[in-house]
């Protein structure tokens, strides 16, 4: 991309940048990136630029493939999710947290073993997110980033389940890692909206009290 004045914008972060001044340049409309990789490029553009407007950030672009908007999203949630994973560290051990559970009504079992089994919650977490890693990154169901077969699209859905329970665990027994994250990055109202607005999880398993109507402020079950 270049500027007014004929001079081109490196879009990269040079050594010894500092965190405050990370990916401090101009916005980039998404029909003149031009990269394999525009679409990624474009939903953090929009998290950068306010990750509370959820609307803005989940409108799909018009002539976009939706397999690939819903996956790109998805590999987003996942990296994002991470930061989630490393606070809960601080309080969430096998010790503290031996299983899974959400509420006294649901313990998840980790589908990483051959036979899923419960796992305690840190666990789980790493499990569930390395897992999500290998799938989405796998060229046999992903070898694109520009085109998605349907047959790849519908296991997007089994992912979303999963990492869901992340969010609902850290809501209901680490509340204020979850509110001080939350507070954020709005991470799980977005993720709430999104499953909600491609129909990828059933608004029974969506437990924690997210209303998906509004832009975002501050039992066992099998994998």
């Amino acid at each position: 991309m270049k500027m007014a004045d004929g001079s081109t914008i490196l879009r990269r972060n040079r050594p010894g940048t500092k965190a405050k001044d990370f990916c401090r340049w101009p916005d980039e409309p998404l029909e003149e990136m031009d990269s394999t990789l525009a679409v990624q490029q474009y939903i953090q553009q929009l998290i950068k630029r306010d990750p509370s407007n959820v609307e803005l950030i989940l409108t799909m672009p018009e002539a976009q493939d939706e397999g690939v908007w819903k996956y790109e999203h998805l590999r987003q949630f996942c990296m994002e999710l991470n930061g989630l994973a490393v606070r809960l560290q601080k309080e969430c051990s096998p010790a503290t947290c031996t299983q899974m559970t959400a509420t006294d009504q649901w313990i998840f079992l980790c589908a990483a073993h051959k036979t899923p089994k419960e796992c305690p919650a840190i666990d789980y977490t790493r499990h569930t997110l390395d897992g999500a890693a290998c799938l989405l990154n796998s060229n046999k169901y992903f070898p694109s980033r520009v085109s998605i077969k349907e047959s790849s699209v519908t296991k997007l859905g089994s992912v979303c389940r999963r990492v869901y329970r992340i969010f609902s665990h850290a809501y209901f027994h680490h509340r204020r890692i979850f509110d001080e994250f939350e507070a954020e990055t709005y991470l799980c109202h977005r993720f709430t909206h999104f499953v909600t607005k491609y129909n990828l999880m059933s608004k029974e398993n969506l437990i924690v009290p997210i209303n998906v109507g509004e832009n975002a402020a501050p039992g066992e079950s099998e994998a």
